[in-house]
């Protein structure tokens, strides 16, 4: 009886020794603690300072041939609001107002300024963001432009009364984020929006669509929620 005690007792022993050196021995089943990805809001803005280049120009009846309209460019701020569906995609709405007088060029330059008038111009595009870069994160955007046309004055009688027609536009972008951390950056951008309102001069009596068609230019902050 005592011998079977012994017997068992050391082969109990001898297990308890064994065992951990095989599981040593045996392939891992455990996954290495994945790391936890940092979950950032959908949410990003910007403030901007943007230069409004128009084109100028436009089809009108009742001017005489060779005249010319140009507009005058503009350097204001800017705020816009983007939202993130995916990391990739997003849209934005561009937000801000930009002063511009109208002035009279070619055979009709006598006639000076024209008029002035205030854009409003909210925009909205769908974004694609490029995001195997690192801290720099380029993207491009199409969309589309609404302008309402306010404050307008005339500037030389001679074309009063004037009405300016709310416009609609394509409009598209391209620019980039360069991220300090997660939260802060610097932005770039560059939009070409499509702006053609209709302006009747003189009662009627002169009436075409003006073309602003600006180039817009803005440098500024990110900041990512």
């Amino acid at each position: 009886m005592k011998t079977t005690i012994r017997s068992a007792f050391a082969a109990v022993l001898l297990a308890s020794v064994a065992l951990p050196a095989v599981a040593a021995d045996l392939p891992s089943t455990k996954s290495p603690l994945a790391p936890i990805a940092f979950s950032q809001s959908p949410w990003m803005i910007r403030v901007r300072a943007l230069g409004v280049l128009p084109q100028g120009g436009g089809d009108f009846t009742g001017l005489p041939a060779g005249y010319g309209l140009g507009i005058s460019k503009s350097v204001v701020p800017e705020l816009d609001i983007t939202y993130f569906f995916t990391k990739n995609l997003a849209v934005e709405l561009i937000l801000g107002v930009t002063p511009h007088t109208v002035k009279a060029t070619g055979t009709i330059a006598a006639f000076g300024n024209l008029v002035s008038t205030t854009a409003l111009p909210p925009t909205l595009t769908l974004q694609y963001h490029f995001t195997d870069f690192g801290a720099f994160k380029p993207y491009v955007g199409v969309g589309i432009n609404w302008t309402h046309y306010f404050n307008t004055s005339v500037k030389n009688p001679a074309v009063a009364p004037v009405s300016i027609s709310d416009s609609w536009g394509v409009a598209g972008q391209i620019g980039f984020d360069y991220m300090i951390n997660q939260n802060w950056g610097f932005n770039v951008d560059v939009k070409k929006i499509l702006m053609e309102p209709r302006v009747k001069l003189a009662a009627g009596a002169i009436a075409g669509n003006l073309r602003i068609n600006p180039w817009i230019i803005g440098a500024g902050v990110t900041y990512r929620f």
